[in-house]
């Protein structure tokens, strides 16, 4: 079990962009979707915006670093103790962010993403006590931006990762993740959420449709979370079932 799951969802996709007063804001908006094609760019961006909130400590900056600490963390890190750190510096970045500026999406987004999968790298029995502050932030984020996929994907996730007797629901987890592709239906990281959901529920040829439609996707909301992360994973996923 891994506790607080993001798994590979495109949480980029759904998000609306911050709002680009750095320059380095608006380019890492443009580099979250297209980070497959020069994955080393991260590490530059990570850098500059490192500067950035020493120098201009505004929310969008903070926002920013939290965000790219995220897409760093699940791809250019190499270990689990890097990967940490990353999400560490991302949760600290978001808070900072909501605290500049309490009813702005954005931070809340990012600081719960990256307290969620900093909890899921730890492991499940040190990750336990973070998942009411997850939980609290997604209550948030449906009160800032009902209408926002990546919510949904968050909330999807650790309700079906999180147990049953420890406030998961494997129901609402097919509901959260329905109203997400009803919101945006190229979101493919939910689509995979969507099938696990399947899978756990033994409707397997449902869940195949879904993973399948993943693999064909012509549009995908994020192009480099498909290309890193979804494809991968369903590819995975569906050759986990041609056995069963």
């Amino acid at each position: 079990m891994a506790v607080l799951v993001v798994g590979s969802m495109a949480l980029l996709a759904g998000a609306p962009l911050a709002d680009a007063r750095s320059p380095l804001v608006g380019q890492l908006n443009a580099a979250a979707t297209r980070y497959h094609e020069d994955p080393a760019r991260l590490d530059t961006l990570r850098e500059r915006l490192e500067q950035a909130v020493r120098d201009d400590p505004d929310a969008a900056n903070f926002t920013a670093l939290s965000r790219v600490c995220f897409i760093w963390g699940d791809v250019r890190a190499r270990s689990d103790e890097d990967k940490l750190a990353a999400y560490e510096r991302g949760r600290e970045a978001g808070r900072r962010a909501v605290e500049l500026e309490p009813t702005a999406f954005l931070g809340h987004l990012w600081y719960a993403i990256n307290t969620a999968r900093w909890g899921q790298t730890k492991g499940v029995v040190r990750s336990l006590f973070l998942l009411p502050t997850v939980r609290e932030e997604i209550r948030v984020l449906l009160e800032l931006a009902p209408d926002a996929p990546a919510v949904y994907a968050l909330a999807g996730n650790v309700d079906l990762e999180v147990p049953g007797p420890l406030g998961g629901d494997i129901d609402r987890a097919e509901a959260e993740f329905r109203k997400g592709l009803q919101l945006d239906p190229n979101f493919t990281g939910i689509r995979v959420g969507l099938a696990k959901v399947l899978v756990r529920k033994g409707r397997l040829p449902e869940a195949r449709r879904e993973l399948q439609a993943v693999l064909d996707e012509k549009d995908p909301s994020n192009a480099a979370d498909w290309t890193i992360k979804d494809v991968p994973d369903a590819r995975r996923l569906l050759e986990s079932l041609r056995e069963r």
